[in-house]
C-alpha cells in the first residue's frame, strides 16, 4: 500500500496563513477535541470552532459543494475547552469546560448542548456540574470528551482532582445519572472516547507509563478496565478508529519521540512511523483508489499539519506520511463529504479555519486550502 495508497499532498496554501505557530490561544478560533468536522443527517458538512464568545459553526451550502455559510455564533461565556461528539443518528453533542467568576473565586463546571439537524440552532446550554467537591480538585477539572452509544446515550468523561476518570451519562429517561468514578491512575493529557458500529463505547486515557483503557462489552453495560497499552504515550496523544467490525485500533504517540504506535486487541503494539508533535490524532477510514485505507492526521513536530495513510490493518508496514506545509494550532479534523471525498480542516496559527478537499484524481492529493469567512 505504501506509495500506491497515497500520493504527495500539495503544499500550496492561500496567502495570509501565518508562517509560525504562536503560543497560547490564537486570536481567532481554537480547535475543539473530537471530530469537529462532521457530516450531518442531510450529508452536508459542518465545521465547529471554539472562539472567545462561544462556538462558531460553518455549514456546507450543498452536499459536497466545498462552499460554507457562516459563521453562526452560539454564545456561551467562559469556555476554556470544547469537545464535539456524534452518534449514529448524526446529532452533534457539545461538551465544554467552563470557568466563571463568582463569590469566593472562580467556579468550574461542564456544560452541554446538542444540535439535532444540520445548520439548525443548538439547544440550550445546561450545566453538568463538577464531579469534585474539594475546591482545589474542582479547579483542576480537565477537558471533557464524549461518546454516544448505540442506544443514543451520551457518555461524558473527564479527569482531574485526585486522578483517575469520572463518567456521567444520560439515563434512558433523558435525565443525567450521578457521576461515577472509573478510577485508574493519574491522567496525562486529554482523554479519547468512541463508540463502534455495534454501539459499544471504548475509552483511552494516557497515563505517565501506559495508555489506560476501558471497554463496554454489551449494550448499556458499565465500562470495565481493560489491559493497558504500552509503550508510554506522549500526554493526550491517544485516539481510536474502528478498523474491523466491532474492533478498535488504538493510536498514540510514544513518549520519547519515536513516532506513532498502533495496537489492536490481542496483538502487540507496533510502530507506524511519523514524527508527531503535541496532541492526539484525527482518524478516518476511507477508500483511496479502491483500497480500504486508514488515514491519520496530527500536528507534526515542526508545528505543521501532517497526513498519514496505510491500508487498513496494515499499520505494521508503516504509513505514508506527508507534510501539508500548513502551520496548525491543535489537532486537524478529518471527515468524508457526501460524495465520499476526504476533507481535512485545520485551525491555522493565526486562528483562521482552513478546509481542504481530496482532488478527483488517483491517490490522496489535496486541493488548495480555503479560508472560511469570518475566521
Amino acid at each position: 500500500m505504501r506509495g500506491r495508497g497515497a500520493q504527495a499532498v500539495d503544499r500550496e496554501t492561500r496567502s495570509g496563513v501565518a508562517a509560525e505557530a504562536r503560543l497560547g490561544r490564537p486570536s481567532g478560533a481554537c480547535a475543539p477535541t473530537g471530530s469537529w468536522l462532521l457530516r450531518g443527517n442531510d450529508d452536508r458538512l459542518s465545521v465547529y470552532a471554539l472562539v472567545e464568545a462561544g462556538v462558531h459553526r460553518w455549514t456546507e451550502t450543498a452536499v459536497g459543494s466545498g462552499r460554507f455559510d457562516g459563521p453562526d455564533l452560539f454564545p456561551v461565556e467562559g469556555l476554556t475547552s470544547l469537545a464535539v461528539a456524534q452518534g449514529a443518528n448524526r446529532y452533534a453533542h457539545f461538551l465544554g469546560r467552563r470557568e466563571r467568576s463568582g463569590g469566593g473565586g472562580a467556579k468550574t463546571d461542564l456544560v452541554y448542548a446538542v444540535q439535532y439537524q444540520t445548520g439548525r440552532t443548538l439547544g440550550d446550554w445546561r450545566s453538568l456540574g463538577n464531579p469534585f467537591r474539594d475546591p482545589r480538585d474542582a479547579a483542576s477539572l480537565g477537558a471533557p470528551t464524549a461518546a454516544v452509544d448505540g442506544q443514543g446515550t451520551v457518555h461524558v468523561f473527564v479527569s482531574g482532582g485526585p486522578g483517575g476518570v469520572m463518567l456521567r451519562r444520560e439515563a434512558r429517561s433523558g435525565a443525567w445519572e450521578a457521576w461515577k468514578d472509573l478510577r485508574g491512575g493519574v491522567v496525562a493529557g486529554g482523554l479519547s472516547a468512541a463508540a463502534n458500529s455495534a454501539g459499544l463505547v471504548e475509552l483511552l486515557a494516557p497515563g505517565h507509563r501506559s495508555v489506560m483503557r476501558w471497554v463496554q462489552t454489551e449494550p448499556g453495560a458499565d465500562l470495565r478496565r481493560a489491559q493497558d497499552l504500552t509503550p508510554a504515550p506522549a500526554p493526550g496523544s491517544a485516539a481510536l478508529l474502528e478498523t474491523a467490525p466491532g474492533v478498535f485500533t488504538a493510536y498514540w504517540s510514544e513518549q520519547s519521540g519515536t513516532g506513532v504506535y498502533a495496537q489492536r486487541p490481542g496483538e502487540w503494539a507496533f510502530p507506524a512511523g511519523g514524527a508527531p508533535g503535541e496532541g492526539p490524532h484525527a482518524t478516518l477510514r476511507a477508500a483511496v483508489d479502491g483500497y480500504d485505507c486508514t488515514v491519520l492526521a496530527h500536528q507534526g513536530r515542526t508545528g505543521t499539519a501532517v497526513l498519514g495513510v496505510c491500508g487498513t490493518g496494515a499499520e505494521s508496514g508503516g504509513l505514508w506520511w506527508t507534510d501539508t506545509g500548513v502551520d496548525c494550532a491543535g489537532t486537524p479534523a478529518l471527515a468524508l463529504d457526501g460524495h465520499g471525498r476526504i476533507v481535512m480542516a485545520v485551525v491555522a496559527a493565526d486562528g483562521a479555519v482552513l478546509v481542504n478537499r481530496q482532488r478527483p484524481e488517483p491517490g490522496l492529493t489535496l486541493a488548495d486550502w480555503e479560508r472560511l469567512s469570518g475566521s
